[in-house]
């Protein structure tokens, strides 16, 4: 197998990956903060389109609302 050369590592291999005093993605709270999350789980156009996204919900009121993506 051939050598290859490598430069010397920017980061020690130790260190934690995550940098404290920083909120992660997936902290508690933030589910609720995101546009287009209903609290009860649900989702709705917004979440996955800015552009109108009136224009991409279900016509009739009792049908479901699966955004797009």
């Amino acid at each position: 197998m051939p050598r290859i050369k490598l430069g010397k590592p920017q980061v020690s291999p130790d260190l934690p990956a995550h940098t404290p005093g920083i909120n992660q993605g997936n902290a508690k709270g933030n589910y609720a903060k995101m546009a287009g999350h209903n609290p009860d789980g649900t989702s709705t156009a917004l979440r996955s389109t800015g552009i109108n996204p009136k224009a991409h919900d279900p016509i009739d009121p009792s049908m479901p609302n699966l955004s797009p993506g």
